[in-house]
C-alpha cells in the first residue's frame, strides 16, 4: 500500500509540474518564455493595463517601477511599449527606453521586436530589418521573430500600395 501511495505522489508531482510548465502567459509577447518562472507582480499588473488599453496607467505603473529598479530591462521594454501604444507617443523617449533595455540585456527578445516595430512607425525599414536579423541570430524562428517579420511585411505592403 505504501508503494501505491508513493507512486500516486510521484504521479501527482509530475502532473503538477507539467501543468506549471504548460501554464503560459497567454498571447502577450512580454509573457512568453516565463512559463517556469514566477511572474513579476509589476509586469502582471502592467499586462492587465495593456489588456484594458490603459496606456497611461501602464506608463505610471512602470515609471514607478523603474524608479525603484532602474536596471530592469523588462521594465524599460514595457515602459517604452506603453508610451508607443498610447496617444501621441514621444518617440525619443520610446527609443531611449528600448535602447536602455538592450543595453542592460542585449539579448532581450521583446525589446528587439518592439524596437523594430518602433522603427517601422518612423518608416525606417532598414533598422527594423536589423532587429529582425538580430532576432534570427538570437532565437531562430521564435514568436518575436515572426511578429516582427509580419509587421515588416505589412509595412512593405502598405508602402507598395501608396
Amino acid at each position: 500500500m505504501k508503494r501505491l501511495a508513493g507512486h500516486a505522489l510521484i504521479i501527482a508531482i509530475l502532473a503538477a509540474s507539467g501543468a506549471a510548465l504548460g501554464a503560459g502567459g497567454g498571447d502577450d509577447p512580454n509573457m512568453r518564455g516565463w512559463d517556469t518562472k514566477a511572474v513579476d507582480p509589476t509586469i502582471a499588473a502592467a499586462q492587465k493595463r495593456f489588456a484594458a488599453q490603459d496606456w497611461t496607467g501602464a506608463r505610471e505603473l512602470l515609471s514607478g517601477a523603474l524608479a525603484g529598479s532602474p536596471q530592469n530591462a523588462d521594465y524599460h521594454n514595457l515602459y517604452a511599449y506603453a508610451i508607443r501604444k498610447g496617444p501621441s507617443p514621444d518617440m525619443d523617449l520610446v527609443f531611449r527606453h528600448y535602447n536602455e533595455a538592450l543595453r542592460i540585456d542585449p539579448k532581450h527578445l521583446g525589446a528587439h521586436e518592439y524596437l523594430g516595430e518602433a522603427y517601422l512607425m518612423q518608416k525606417n525599414l532598414a533598422k527594423a530589418n536589423e532587429h529582425l536579423a538580430q532576432l534570427s541570430r538570437l532565437c531562430g524562428r521564435c514568436d518575436e521573430y515572426f511578429k516582427l517579420k509580419k509587421a515588416i511585411a505589412d509595412f512593405e505592403q502598405a508602402q507598395a500600395q501608396k
